[in-house]
């Protein structure tokens, strides 16, 4: 049996895995089931693993809105989440980690949406301590439905550079539940649909009896899964590198989808993107031209729902973005009519607003939560 088949099968790993991903999970049914015959269920885990009768369960697939962006998610069996909470933590996070850039943020351990905020208003510092001015220019890169067009093909051969030969048909295994069926497509189409914007949203719009499994797109990696999010950490490593060292860009950073790039010269910036542009459409990806900007670090612009702007002083100016406060407004206001459905307690709305409040009270919106807050009075506190 393969080293790593055997640490991923493990007893304890797969017990340690369902500790965790219960987490956040343990109201459901099939997830208080599973617990309730862990042994049996962690016995009969480890020996279809071991003698390669392992099959993925079909994914609950649902449309999903946050942030403010709506997401098709596909959900995964409690047994199948724990299978790859062992899987990511035991085999791929050690192995891939170590070839990850120190600026790419997302889904690792001790970094996350505020390290990637801290790391650009350090370099908006760093920027201006070595040219001593505000007279630069940000290039920030945004990708159309990211999760969506990352080809299998291209990401096995990226990952098998950096696993063991003989694990990578199980990563396969698992990657490729993930294909699209596109049986309505003509076989011009077909052949072609790789090189083509793929949108999950509108695919889940389409008659189901057109989906017949006929025909197979090899592309996409679901939103729902922890597989899914170490693949799209991951899987643009090449345009981070290409950055950091072959173009040696010191102030450059990564939040899965979300790429930022500084630098005193615009016209530097402008080639620098077609550069990446070619790598991302090697990858299959495709860089979302209506988003993706040139800014001065004098003017005001947004990365990961944050307004910065750099002064002439070399103070970092932080806001909330407008989108930021319209969205928490509406929450508010659809709590209060929960709240009065009986379908939500205050003490939960209480705790969520407080979350809310004490992270947004770090930027510079002092106005806006004050204006919040005297909303979140209106609805819950004067109000029975």
């Amino acid at each position: 049996m393969n080293k790593d088949m055997e640490i991923l099968s493990d007893a304890n790993s797969l017990i340690k895995a369902f500790n965790l991903a219960k987490k956040g999970s343990i109201w459901k049914e099939s997830v208080q089931k599973y617990e309730m015959n862990l042994l049996r269920n962690t016995y009969n885990l480890q020996t279809m693993l071991r003698n390669g009768e392992y099959e993925q369960k079909e994914f609950y697939e649902f449309v999903l809105q946050e942030r403010g962006k709506i997401r098709y998610i596909k959900s995964m069996h409690i047994s199948d989440r724990v299978v790859q909470r062992s899987l990511c933590d035991n085999i791929l996070l050690p192995k891939l980690k170590q070839y990850l850039i120190y600026d790419n943020g997302a889904s690792l351990k001790n970094k996350g949406i505020d390290f990637s905020r801290k790391r650009l208003e350090c370099h908006l510092h760093k920027f201006y301590q070595k040219f001593g001015s505000n007279e630069g220019y940000i290039l920030l890169i945004d990708y159309s439905k990211f999760f969506d067009n990352i080809r299998h093909d291209k990401l096995f051969t990226t990952l098998s550079k950096r696993l063991d030969k003989e694990f990578m048909p199980f990563i396969e295994q698992l990657v490729s539940s993930f294909a699209i069926d596109v049986s309505y497509l003509n076989d011009k189409d077909y052949a072609n649909c790789l090189n083509v914007l793929y949108n999950s949203l509108e695919h889940s719009l389409i008659d189901k009896k057109n989906l017949t499994g006929e025909k197979m797109m090899a592309k996409s990696i679901g939103i729902g899964s922890q597989i899914s999010q170490i693949c799209g950490v991951y899987y643009p490593t090449r345009i981070d590198n290409y950055c950091k060292i072959v173009k040696q860009l010191k102030y450059y950073g990564r939040y899965m989808d979300d790429v930022y790039i500084i630098h005193q010269d615009k016209e530097y910036l402008k080639k620098l993107l077609e550069e990446i542009d070619e790598i991302s459409k090697d990858l299959g990806l495709f860089i979302n031209r209506k988003k993706t900007h040139i800014v001065k670090l004098s003017h005001e612009f947004t990365f990961l729902k944050i307004k910065y702007n750099l002064t002439s002083s070399g103070k970092v100016i932080k806001r909330l973005a407008p989108s930021t406060i319209t969205r928490e407004r509406r929450k508010l206001k659809k709590y209060r009519k929960l709240l009065d459905e009986g379908k939500m307690q205050y003490k939960d709305i209480e705790m969520a607003y407080h979350s809310w409040r004490g992270n947004a009270i770090k930027y510079r919106s002092y106005n806006s939560v004050k204006r919040l807050d005297e909303l979140y009075d209106n609805l819950f506190i004067n109000r029975p």
